[in-house]
């Protein structure tokens, strides 16, 4: 677990990390989810936070052509319990504080302690590999890209764990097409999902860490369209695909959301805070697909133990630590 921070420093990571609405009515400090209303910070930066040293492999990863724990389908066979954060940054979750091996290790322990109901469980790095920015960059797009070795190498780490990698895009400026496209030959790879932060999706003339973010259905659904088709080609076993939100305005037009052949699409509930506005805010934006649901290890109030969560009436098919 990671240590607390000081209240100034919490504030400011909480842009980064994903925190809450501003535009939610408070409550009560013992249940609130946490406002991103903080004033405009620095975002932490691949380049600029403290590292981890890692290790290099120029071993190519075995092939698969299932998933990494059997099968094809991953929902109900599996639940999915992932680990989230960036390769570069011990700042942005839990994957920045350690090597991949050492990552893995410590996932599949927390994994574990899943499998209460019987249900096998699927173990998943959750790895940030394009970073929100609060200047525009190389690229003009406010957004950083992580280094193709590295991402390459936490792959490498989650498949010889028996683990899947996710692809998660803060896209700044550009748009979530154009992020995944970038990661076109990983996402052919039967164990590598995707997963599209929209608080981080910022409108022209939006800078990143100054509002909370918004992405139209109409492109999550030219996302899910090109993803699909790469599964077909491939013919590869169902691939993950999640949708971060924590209101309504994050998602535009969310009914309108399709739920794709050759995806397990996830609308994943995040916010931290107290157990009674998160319970709240998962039966509010669990939606209609498969259901994700964030666990906070410093912010969150009384953190739900496996247990609990495992007794919602309708428990989630992927489970997030942060």
């Amino acid at each position: 677990m990671r240590s607390r921070l000081p209240v100034t420093v919490l504030a400011a990571l909480c842009l980064v990390i994903g925190c809450s609405s501003s535009d939610e009515a408070s409550e009560p400090d013992t249940t609130t989810t946490t406002t991103a209303d903080v004033e405009p910070t620095t975002l932490a930066s691949t380049t600029s936070t403290t590292t981890t040293p890692q290790t290099t492999s120029t071993s190519p990863p075995a092939p698969l052509s299932e998933l990494p724990r059997g099968g094809t389908r991953l929902f109900p066979d599996f639940r999915v319990v992932a680990h989230y954060g960036n390769a570069e940054s011990n700042a942005m979750g839990i994957l920045g504080e350690t090597p991949p091996s050492e990552a893995a290790a410590r996932l599949e322990a927390v994994a574990s302690e899943w499998a209460e109901d019987g249900r096998p469980v699927l173990p998943a790095f959750e790895l940030i590999v394009t970073v929100a920015q609060p200047h525009p960059g190389p690229d003009g797009n406010y957004s950083l890209a992580t280094p193709d070795d590295l991402v390459r190498e936490w792959h490498r780490a989650a498949r010889e764990a028996d683990m899947l990698l996710i692809l998660d895009l803060q896209p700044g400026t550009g748009s979530f097409v154009e992020a995944a496209q970038r990661y076109e030959d990983l996402l052919r790879e039967p164990d590598v999902g995707l997963a599209l932060d929209p608080e981080w999706r910022m409108p022209p003339g939006q800078i990143p860490g100054r509002t909370i973010g918004t992405v139209d259905a109409s492109e999550v659904n030219e996302v899910s369209e090109w993803l699909a088709a790469i599964v077909a080609e491939e013919g590869l076993p169902e691939k993950l695909f999640v949708i971060h939100l924590f209101t309504d305005s994050m998602v535009a037009d969310r009914d309108a959301v399709v739920d794709r052949d050759g995806l397990a699409t996830v609308f994943h509930v995040d916010g931290f805070g107290g157990r009674e506005i998160k319970l709240q805010k998962y039966e509010q934006l669990k939606g209609p697909f498969a259901k994700g649901f964030k666990l906070f290890h410093d912010e969150d109030t009384d953190l739900f133990e496996p247990a609990d969560v495992l007794a919602f009436d309708d428990p989630p098919d992927l489970i997030t630590y942060q």
